[in-house]
């Protein structure tokens, strides 16, 4: 069956992609976007561009009336896009809220003022949600973090909430580390490790929980595709991997050595607080995603890795 699709934030690396498959295979897509005159090469012909400033509610709201899926990914980017992640000044995390707070409330305003409602909402969030959970095994059951990514990651799936009292079926993805070499943290790694100066962050005990583009772009169209899908779900791979570990995979995948630490001390000197996406993680694992029957095409950092660096897969 083809689907009328809406997505917000559809022009960063998960939702393009996302864009391009859902279209590739017939369905109609509308992107939200601050700036469409910049991505009409992005997109093939069942794609349409719609301008929107992420924050209210315009014309670009009468497309929610009849859509099938609104998929909410909008947000202002928790690392920046240079080489080094943006320190988190006070104005950047008030940026980073409001843009995820601003963006659901303008969707649930237009979702109420529809007459055809959606059937369903995909919400993003982020395995941040849970904090710094040090070796304890995470799955969607488990309590909320008090850090500032906890705190950012609760709100943002509050903003959508609304829609579930209005019959629309809502599922929030958990997203973890998604590795592509189009963009993201993978890149950035990539650089230091093929200068044979690869390693792990910190004391490298702590838990990435990692998952291949591939499989992150497939299992948020399980949750669009599939009725039983409601609540939370960690969108990670089944096995996450300490930074340590993740460091010498990523090694192996180049042929190179991989075995020079970046102290924990540097890493917050450089970059301040946001020096804790790195530093800190979660041992996170899709229990709802299998229990609901999503199969992984890559579940070990190898495979995946290789795949990604070698275009093995």
């Amino acid at each position: 069956m083809m689907m009328k699709i809406l997505v917000s934030g559809g022009t960063g690396l998960i939702g393009r992609l996302l864009v391009q498959d859902m279209a590739g295979d017939g369905h109609d897509v509308v992107v939200l976007s601050r700036s469409p005159e910049k991505y009409v090469d992005m997109f093939g012909e069942n794609v349409r561009l719609v301008y929107w400033d992420g924050r209210s509610a315009g014309d670009w709201a009468s497309y929610i009336d009849g859509a099938d899926v609104v998929v909410n990914l909008a947000g202002e980017s928790i690392s920046g896009s240079g080489f080094l992640p943006d320190r988190w000044s006070a104005e950047k995390k008030q940026r980073i809220l409001e843009s995820r707070l601003a963006a659901g409330e303008a969707l649930v305003k237009s979702v109420e003022a529809a007459d055809n409602k959606p059937v369903v909402m995909i919400q993003a969030s982020a395995v941040g949600y849970y904090g710094s959970t040090g070796d304890t095994l995470i799955t969607e059951s488990s309590a909320h973090g008090d850090d500032f990514l906890a705190s950012v990651t609760i709100d943002w799936e509050a903003s959508t909430e609304a829609v579930e009292a209005m019959g629309v079926r809502r599922a929030i993805a958990r997203i973890g580390l998604v590795l592509s070499t189009e963009d993201g943290a993978l890149p950035r790694l990539l650089v230091p490790s093929r200068l044979l100066a690869g390693g792990w962050f910190g004391s490298g005990r702590q838990w990435w929980p990692w998952i291949h583009i591939d499989d992150t772009i497939r299992a948020l169209r399980f949750l669009i595709e599939n009725e039983a899908a409601k609540g939370p779900y960690n969108v990670t791979a089944p096995n996450p991997v300490t930074n340590r570990d993740f460091g010498k995979a990523l090694g192996r995948s180049l042929g190179r050595p991989s075995a020079i630490p970046v102290p924990a001390v540097a890493l917050r000197t450089a970059l301040g607080e946001v020096a804790s996406t790195v530093l800190e993680g979660q041992r996170a694992a899709p229990q709802r995603l299998q229990e609901l029957g999503f199969t992984f095409h890559y579940v070990d950092i190898d495979t995946a890795l290789n795949d990604l660096v070698n275009g093995a897969g």
